[in-house]
C-alpha cells in the first residue's frame, strides 16, 4: 500500500519543471567564491514537506501529496488513518515551528540579524506564499535549509524544483541557493551520537553492551537510488557514512546495521531493502535479544518515525521478543542548531565549502513513467 505520511518518497516523484529554472545548489557547479555582497536583504527559509493541522485537513493534504499519481481512493483513506490516530495534526509542524525558534535565538546570539522564513511542499504555509511574502519583504536572496540531509531526488532536487516552482509562480522574487546537505556536519553527528548514547543507556544492564544498533532511513526506489548524487548511490553512502560517524562517537567499534522503512509504491517497483520489521524478524531469528534503533534518515520525531518506528517496529519487536529501544532524532539538539548557522555563515562568507556536501540542481533526476 503506498504510504503518504510526512516524507515526501514515493516512486515517480519526479515534478515536469525544466530543471534550468531549478535554484542551484550555489549554481549547479561550483559555490559562490566571493563573500555575500554588503547591504544585501538576506533571509534564511526553512524548506519542509508540510503537514495537516486537524482531521479535517488530512484527505487534502494526502491529495495534494499524491496528485496525479492514480492513487485510489480506498488506499489514501488507510494511510488517513495514520494522522486520525494522532488527531488529525501532523508532529511535524510544530517540530518545525520549535526549530526555527532555536535557530532565531542562536543567530540572533551570534549576533546575526536575519529574518528565518518557513514555507513547505504539500501543507500552509506553501513556499509559494511564503515566496510572496519574502517579496514583499524586500528580501532580495534567500538561503535554503531544506529538512532533508541527504542527497536524492526526494531529499534534494525536488526542494531545489520547489523553489523554482515558487520563482515561477511569484514571477521571480528574491536569488536564492539551497544550502548544503548536512549528513555529515559535525552538529547533525553529535545530535544524533547524543541521541543513541541516551537510546543505549535506556537498555538493561544485560543487554545494553549486546543490542543489535540499527540505523533506519526512508526507503526509495532502487531507480532512484542509482541516480542519487553526481555519481550515483550517493544516498546510501551518505547514510551509511552519518551511521558510522555516529556510532564511532557513541558506541566506538560496535557493528551497525543500515535498513529502510516507510515504502510506498507498487510491489513491482522494486525499493531499497531490507525493511526494518523484515530484519528484526532476522535478528530475532538469529538469537538476537534487543535492538536500538536509530532513525538517522530523518531530522525530527514526525509521523514516520512516530507511526512507523514506535508504533509498527516496536510491536514486531514485541512479538518476537526484542526488547526494543528507540534512539531521538536531531531535533532541536543545540549542536544541530548550530549547524544551521554554520552552513549559512560559510555560503555568506564564500570561498570552497567545507560543511556539507554540495552538488549540482540537476542531478538525481527521475522520470516520470509513461503512464
Amino acid at each position: 500500500m503506498p504510504r503518504a505520511t510526512d516524507v515526501d518518497i514515493h516512486p515517480d516523484q519526479k515534478p515536469d519543471e525544466d530543471p534550468s529554472l531549478a535554484v542551484r545548489n550555489n549554481g549547479g557547479a561550483a559555490p559562490p567564491a566571493d563573500p555575500a555582497p554588503a547591504g544585501r536583504r538576506e533571509a534564511l527559509l526553512l524548506l519542509s514537506f508540510g503537514g495537516p493541522e486537524g482531521h479535517d485537513d488530512v484527505m487534502p493534504f494526502l491529495e495534494n501529496v499524491t496528485r496525479g499519481r492514480g492513487i485510489p481512493r480506498e488506499r489514501l483513506e488507510a494511510v488517513a488513518e495514520h494522522y486520525h490516530h494522532v488527531g488529525g495534526v501532523s508532529p511535524i509542524n510544530d517540530q518545525n515551528k520549535a526549530l526555527i525558534a532555536a535557530v532565531e535565538a542562536d543567530l540572533a546570539a551570534a549576533g546575526i540579524e536575519m529574518p528565518v522564513y518557513w514555507g513547505n511542499r504539500n501543507w500552509a504555509p506553501y513556499v509559494e506564499d511564503t515566496w510572496r511574502q519574502m517579496a514583499d519583504d524586500g528580501v532580495e536572496h534567500v538561503y535554503v535549509f531544506a529538512t532533508s540531509a541527504y542527497a536524492s531526488a526526494s531529499g534534494c532536487r525536488q526542494y531545489h524544483e520547489d523553489i523554482a516552482r515558487a520563482r515561477a509562480v511569484t514571477g521571480g522574487g528574491p536569488t536564492a541557493e539551497k544550502l548544503p546537505h548536512y549528513f555529515d556536519a559535525p552538529g547533525f553527528v553529535r545530535a544524533n551520537a547524543d541521541a543513541l548514547a541516551a537510546a543505549l543507556a535506556e537498555l538493561p544492564d544485560g543487554v545494553r553492551d549486546t543490542a543489535r544498533l540499527v540505523a533506519t532511513a526512508h526507503s526509495i526506489p532502487d531507480a532512484m537510488a542509482a541516480v542519487a548524487g553526481p555519481e550515483g548511490h550517493a544516498y546510501e553512502a551518505e547514510l551509511t557514512a552519518a551511521v558510522q560517524q555516529v556510532v564511532d562517537a557513541a558506541a566506538p567499534g560496535r557493528p551497525f546495521d543500515l535498513v529502510w522503512q516507510s515504502r510506498s509504491g507498487p510491489p513491482s517497483v522494486p525499493w531499497l531493502e531490507p525493511d526494518v520489521n523484515d530484519h528484526l524478524r532476522a535478528l530475532a531469528a538469529a538469537g538476537e535479544q534487543a535492538v536500538v534503533l536509530l532513525p538517522i534518515g530523518f531530522v525530527s520525531d514526525h509521523l514516520e518515525v512516530v507511526w512507523d518506528l514506535d508504533n509498527e517496529a516496536r510491536a514486531t519487536a514485541g512479538e518476537v521478543g526484542l526488547t526494543f529501544v528507540r534512539a531521538g532524532t536531531a531535533g532541536t539538539h543545540p549542536a544541530f542548531v548550530a549547524t544551521v548557522r554554520e552552513l549559512l555563515q560559510e555560503r555568506r562568507a564564500g570561498g570552497p565549502p567545507r560543511l556539507g556536501t554540495n552538488c549540482p540542481a540537476a542531478c538525481c533526476f527521475v522520470a516520470r513513467p509513461t503512464r
